[in-house]
């Protein structure tokens, strides 16, 4: 599903965020990519999302080298993929609705089909009785909800996270971790970025550790079902 193969990001200035990473992550497959502050996290992100370019090397997202799309074909691209925010990026002048609804008006949805989506999604969080709420006034468990909701609305067959728990307590990040798990057991294939590793570590997937831009670990943390473990490049997943 996707696929890194030698990739380097350097931003002007001489910062070198990604050095040569390679690893691939298969399609419904839930993985974590931990590291300290400035690791190259977020930046591994953008490259998928195409908002950021690489230096070196390429990235394949269903087969497909996604920096030789042309510019018209970078917006289907991102459509295929949700995202999930630290800070939520919702919109405070708008319902909790109309914040999840929003990824289907881009696309031109028909009202009726895409309000059901909406509600549909919004019970899947547990959020469908606060859809005529202001995000404002939901807690901050709850406003990561609404972002969950409108990034998975769409049906993406790929979720990015963010550092999606950062500014949660424990409990309402394991909640909103097993909210991620449910949607990879429908399919969604997922990579989450997170700092916790009290958290992750618990959870028994794949974890991918930068390290000032190189890739020093791939790993599935052992399970009954299955202790094995991966090498550095995370070839065939």
């Amino acid at each position: 599903m996707i696929r890194f193969d030698e990739v380097s990001k350097q931003y002007p200035g001489g910062h070198q965020a990604l050095k040569q990473v390679s690893f691939e992550l298969n399609k419904g497959e839930m993985a974590f990519l931990t590291g300290r502050s400035g690791a190259g996290k977020s930046t591994l992100l953008k490259l998928i999302m195409r908002t950021e370019e690489l230096n070196q090397g390429q990235i394949l997202v269903g087969n497909r080298n996604i920096h030789r799309m042309a510019a018209s074909e970078i917006p289907f691209h991102r459509r295929r993929i949700g995202v999930v925010f630290q800070d939520h990026q919702l919109l405070f002048d708008r319902t909790v609705f109309d914040n999840v609804m929003l990824p289907l008006r881009i696309e031109g949805y028909d009202k009726h089909e895409a309000a059901r989506r909406v509600r549909a999604a919004l019970d899947k969080v547990g959020l469908l009785n606060k859809e005529k709420l202001n995000p404002v006034t939901l807690s901050g468990g709850e406003q990561q909800r609404v972002g969950i909701a409108r990034a998975v609305v769409n049906r993406p067959q790929i979720l990015l996270a963010d550092e999606p728990t950062g500014n949660l307590d424990p409990d309402l990040a394991a909640e909103i971790m097993l909210l991620f798990e449910q949607f990879n057991q429908i399919g969604v294939s997922m990579l989450i970025a997170s700092h916790d590793l009290s958290l992750i570590t618990r959870l028994k997937h794949r974890i991918l550790t930068l390290d000032h831009g190189s890739l020093i670990k791939d790993e599935l943390q052992p399970s009954k079902q299955e202790p094995a473990s991966r090498n550095s490049h995370g070839a065939n997943v």
